[in-house]
């Protein structure tokens, strides 16, 4: 199980969580003219990152998996095209 809820866990590089904090300074600029400091934009990214990334990351998984399903499918066609008549 602990293996299961590593995996939903969202691991950012201090990069991309700066970049995440611009994009919330400047949606609150441009959409809501508010300032906001860094505090609220680290509350901000916590709560998408703990109640959002989870919802996201498996919609994908599941979007991942519908796609492979599909490809396996096609495969067991064309594999099947590739029998030759025996008789």
């Amino acid at each position: 199980m602990k293996k299961k809820e590593r995996l939903l866990c969202v691991n950012l590089s201090d990069a991309q969580k700066q970049q995440l904090k611009d994009e919330i300074k400047a949606f609150y600029i441009d959409e809501r003219g508010e300032e906001v400091n860094i505090i609220e934009q680290m509350q901000i990214l916590n709560l998408f990152e703990e109640k959002m990334a989870p919802i996201i990351y498996n919609q994908a998984l599941d979007d991942a998996k519908k796609w492979f399903v599909k490809m396996m499918d096609n495969l067991d066609c064309d594999y099947g095209t590739l029998y030759k008549n025996e008789n």
